[in-house]
């Protein structure tokens, strides 16, 4: 059995680079995973028309193109992104649940 010493056990921890994600990306990542659980298509999504609600918010007008699917879709990954921003900006708590999100922006 080898014993370390400790400048060898100093330097194996300070070459040890530890990857923390960014707050707003593991925000993100948490509100998507809650809007999974809860929904099966966006909650976006007018399945009559076919048309995304967050686009008809913003400047680009017209029907999803994912079919209802928000699994990686940019405008709701550009709606939580916003989202966070307005809320930081504000000084507001963070919602831990998808579902207290809508209650938090407007």
């Amino acid at each position: 059995m080898s014993r370390v010493t400790e400048d060898e056990l100093k330097k194996a921890l300070s070459t040890a680079v530890v990857e923390r994600k960014d707050p707003k990306k593991r925000w993100m990542e948490r509100m998507m995973k809650s809007a999974k659980s809860y929904h099966k298509i966006c909650p976006y999504f007018d399945k009559r028309l076919g048309n995304c609600f967050l686009r008809q918010l913003s400047d680009k007008k017209g029907k999803c193109e994912r079919e209802g699917k928000f699994d990686g879709c940019p405008v709701f990954i550009g709606f939580l992104d916003q989202s966070y921003d307005k809320l930081v900006r504000e000084g507001r708590q963070l919602p831990i649940d998808f579902r207290d999100l809508s209650m938090t922006i407007y």
